[in-house]
Formats: C-alpha cells, structure tokens, sequence
C-alpha cells in the first residue's frame, strides 16, 4: 500500500506537540495506530517504522514525545549528548503530561476524516511504557508494547499510585508485549514483576520474550535484528487487524 506523510500541530495542555502522520494514499477511513518514539523522538529509523505500519492500512500518528521540553522539530541523535538530553527529558516530565497528550490525539482522530475512530497504541523502548501508558484511556483497543522501559521500576515522575504498572486494571484493551531477554534495561526480575502484575490485574494480553538485545528493532547500529523485526511487525500487524478492524 502506498503511503504519504505529512506534519500536524496538535495543541494539548503543555504546548503545541508537532505530530508526524504516515497514512495510505487511497481513499477511505483506516484505524489509527499512536506510535511512542524512543526518547530521541522522530529520528530515521522511527519514521521508517512508522511507515511500515502505515503500509499495512493504518494512520500511524508519531508524537514529539518531549514537545514541551524541546523546541518544535527536535531530533535527538544517536550518541551520548542525544542519550543523556533524552534521559533528562524522560525525567522530568510528568506522567499525567503524557496522558494529556493522549487525550489531545485522541479527540484529533476522532476529527480527522481519513480515520474510523478506531485507536491502538505501539512504541518502542520509553516509546513500549508510554504505549501501555496511553492504554489506561479506556478509547485505546489495543496496544503493542516493545522493550518498556521504566515499567518495573516505578520511576518516572508521578505519585506512587499514578505509577503505570500500578495501574494496569485500568486496561481495558489487549496488551501484546515483547521483550528481548538480552535487555540490561529490563532484567529477568523487572520481566517476572511485570507478568505477575498484569496476571494480578485481570489483563488480556500476550508475552513474548525473544533472543534480542534493546533496541533491536532499531534499523541503524549494531544491535538491530532485522528477523526478529520482521516478525515483530507482523504480530504487531495481527494484533491490530484483530483488534481495530
């Protein structure tokens, strides 16, 4: 399916938040996918995933994750100045900020004439948390959660009952997560402690742990898998299928 790309400026309740639409050619209304970045925001390889999933018959909508924190049009690169800004973005803000941003999505779609309403999530690295993140909106049917970051560990600024994985019994939808079991950032611990939590909580979902490291999907650098991507993409594209139409 051919696809085209364009910029919006959605306003939300912290500032204007640049968004990245990839979306197919042809006529007619398609689900929407909200697709987290990693804390880089839109860099190269985002995009090109953005457009896979566009591609396959969806709106793939790309946040500027850290709108308020940077100027329009920031792109974070690949190497310790971007890793440590990106850090110091990620902590500081809030998570209730992230959800307003969802919040500002979701009313943009419900407006925009090319989508059908219907709404998944998918993100990678903070991008897979933020994913689950937006998920607690009972609006998001689904959403594919890869490498999360930050979610057994409970440190992303917010109180202690606001904390994501403390919420997980607000998941309506269906949660596809996937792991790399070579990871450093989510160890075998932070894994289990997450399983058990969506267990406790009732959660529709489905596991995978594969032999990858972070950033696995990430088509630049020496840690990317392109098989693992593949199928990484095509559970991703079955799950939405599935769950959005």
């Amino acid at each position: 399916m051919i696809i085209q790309q364009e910029t919006v400026d959605i306003t939300t309740s912290t500032g204007v938040m640049r968004t990245y639409v990839h979306r197919p050619q042809a006529e007619g209304k398609f689900p929407t996918i909200i697709f987290y970045s990693e804390i880089f925001q839109q860099t190269a390889p985002i995009a090109r995933s953005a457009a896979i999933m566009a591609g396959h018959g969806f709106v793939v909508l790309v946040p500027e994750v850290f709108h308020e924190l940077n100027p329009i049009g920031t792109v974070l690169g690949y190497d310790d100045a971007g890793k440590d800004k990106g850090n110091a973005d990620k902590f500081a803000k809030p998570l209730p900020d992230h959800d307003s941003d969802t919040q500002a999505m979701i009313d943009f779609i419900d407006n925009a004439p090319y989508t059908t309403g219907d709404v998944g999530t998918m993100g990678v690295c903070i991008g897979g948390h933020l994913a689950f993140r937006a998920a607690l909106n009972p609006a998001i049917k689904s959403a594919c959660c890869l490498y999360a970051t930050d979610l057994h560990s409970n440190t992303l600024p917010t109180s202690d009952t606001d904390q994501t994985l403390a919420r997980a019994g607000d998941v309506k939808g269906e949660l596809m997560m996937i792991w790399g079991r070579q990871d450093p950032h989510v160890p075998d611990q932070g894994r289990a402690d997450i399983n058990q939590a969506l267990r406790s909580a009732g959660c529709t979902f489905t596991w995978h742990e594969v032999n990858g490291q972070h950033a696995f999907m990430r088509d630049e650098g020496e840690r990317f898998d392109p098989e693992l991507a593949l199928s990484c993409y095509q559970m991703a594209v079955g799950l939405f299928r599935r769950t959005l139409g």
